[in-house]
């Protein structure tokens, strides 16, 4: 079986075509640029050039393939996705039979299209990445200190786990239809996390509760827009309490449990200490 994956430079597109290549799948990693993602990308991948925001040049890299996994969003901007219904159109017509999505709690285009179609979709919705955390790594190694807006437990899920699910829906029969919710196998606090985070790096770290004010400065400094500002304020303020509940989805898809934020610090350590 041949598999096209989208982001497949970004944090779980990465992780997915590692999986199928390790599996021993041949894979076509779709970029903007093939030249610069070959140094991402695992031996044994293709690197293509093609563009969700420019159907067509998926065409000569669909002939073939039975798995296709899809983003929701194109360009530098990750503006929403507008061309759902043809990108659809063409996979049914090259033949695919399965169409994953990284996905959000929020159905736009692709969804909706490949709802229409009569591709087998599975829909990956997974709660808070643990990759975020490594938008701490720099106050982490010259500070110690972890900033957060809220104090909210989080579910939080192994990018890893996200691609397990992934690749088991583009290879096996039964994920049709299915929009699962994925989680990490814990639900912890801020100082929790922060503590898995000290054990990892071997130095303690302290998390520091802003308030609104302070997080929406924070933000601004960083160079975020107005709205992406209101909408972070109200996620902090309002939480979705979704977010902190365990999900039972990896262990029951992939038939091994879910990795734990240890595991995950343990191997990003070294980002946090310099």
């Amino acid at each position: 079986m041949t598999f096209l994956i989208a982001g497949a430079t970004g944090t779980v597109g990465r992780e997915i075509v590692r999986q199928l290549v390790a599996a021993g799948h041949p894979v076509r990693a779709l970029t903007r640029d093939p030249e610069r993602a070959r140094g991402a990308l695992p031996q044994g991948a293709e690197a293509v050039r093609g563009d969700l925001t420019d159907p067509e040049s998926l065409v000569p890299h669909l002939s073939g393939v039975e798995g296709l996994h899809l983003i929701t969003f194109g360009g530098d901007d990750y503006a929403p996705l507008e061309t759902g219904p043809r990108l659809v159109e063409l996979a049914e017509a090259a033949g695919v039979r399965r169409v994953t999505v990284l996905s959000d709690f929020y159905e736009g285009g692709v969804q909706e299209a490949l709802r229409a179609s009569a591709l087998a979709w599975t829909f990956l919705n997974p709660v808070e990445f643990m990759a975020n955390l490594l938008a701490h790594a720099e106050e982490i190694h010259a500070e110690g200190l972890m900033r957060v807006s809220r104090d909210q437990p989080s579910a939080m899920v192994h990018e890893a786990d996200i691609a397990s699910v992934a690749v088991s829906a583009l290879t096996e029969d039964g994920h049709g239809g299915r929009a699962y919710l994925i989680s990490g196998p814990e639900s912890l606090t801020p100082t929790e996390q922060a503590t898995r985070l000290s054990t990892a790096i071997g130095r303690e770290v302290t998390v520091v509760l802003l308030s609104l004010e302070e997080t929406a400065q924070r933000l601004r400094t960083q160079g975020h827009d107005e709205e992406y500002v209101a909408f972070a304020l109200e996620l902090a303020s309002n939480p979705p309490e979704i977010g902190g509940q365990v999900q039972d989805t990896v262990q029951r898809v992939t038939s091994r449990p879910g990795r734990t934020l240890a595991q995950w610090a343990a191997e990003h350590a070294a980002e946090f200490t310099g």
